[in-house]
């Protein structure tokens, strides 16, 4: 039996390269500076939990598959550095399971990857409202293919390297549906459950915010992981 962790990310600044100064001034205005710092500390809790967790695990033979990661060996490790030095929580807990023997996998096609980059790059970086809107339609009609492509993908290098009696780790954003695509033969355990993830994203950009249900959220994201089958 083989055994993978997911871990749903929540996205940080240092995440989001070029277009993050872009995605916290539009997060500023439409939340308000309260919320938005707010969900910023959300976001620093829900990796605390996730660090906290991962470090009682036996990393050494484990293998680690990460949303976005178009290598492995050397040009992976030099992605996973620099993403430390831009300061991602997700890439520095990477390194640090690196570093008690973890092994790090190519996860994703380059050309999804890119793709999918540059439709959100031209809707966050248009100046006028009708260049966003025809960026935002352009992107709509691509992204549910592009994600299924890029799930499709994604399940079949788990499926390709992970071996029997192994145990990996996929870190992957909440909309993605990997699971559902991954041989039988895997047990699969949510370190944190994608859909509570899901739900909180989706309350941030909802006009009407539910801030009672959206504490309850945080509270979730940022609380201790609790048991998930773990030898």
């Amino acid at each position: 039996m083989r055994k993978l962790y997911v871990i749903p990310i929540i996205h940080t600044s240092a995440d989001l390269g070029t277009v993050a100064g872009a995605i916290d001034k539009r997060g500023r205005t439409k939340l308000g500076e309260d919320l938005w710092q707010s969900h910023k500390r959300t976001i620093d809790g829900f990796w605390l939990s996730i660090a906290d967790f991962l470090d009682s695990l036996p990393a050494a033979g484990f293998k680690l598959y990460q949303d976005g990661l178009i290598a492995d060996g050397e040009i992976g490790m030099k992605i996973v550095e620099q993403g430390v030095k831009d300061g991602s929580k997700n890439y520095e807990i990477i390194a640090q399971l690196l570093g008690k023997g973890a092994e790090l996998v190519k996860t994703e096609d380059f050309s999804l990857v890119k793709k999918e980059y540059d439709f959100i790059s031209k809707v966050i970086k248009s100046k006028s409202k009708l260049g966003r809107l025809a960026a935002s339609l352009k992107y709509r009609l691509a992204a549910k293919k592009l994600l299924r492509d890029r799930d499709s993908f994604i399940a079949g290098r788990i499926a390709q390297t992970l071996g029997d009696g192994e145990t990996g780790i996929l870190f992957i954003g909440a909309y993605h549906n990997v699971i559902s695509l991954l041989p039988v033969d895997i047990d699969v355990k949510e370190v944190k459950e994608t859909r509570v993830v899901k739900e909180y994203h989706l309350s941030l950009i909802n006009r009407r915010l539910d801030r009672s249900r959206f504490k309850q959220l945080s509270e979730y994201l940022t609380s201790p992981v609790l048991d998930t089958g773990k030898d």
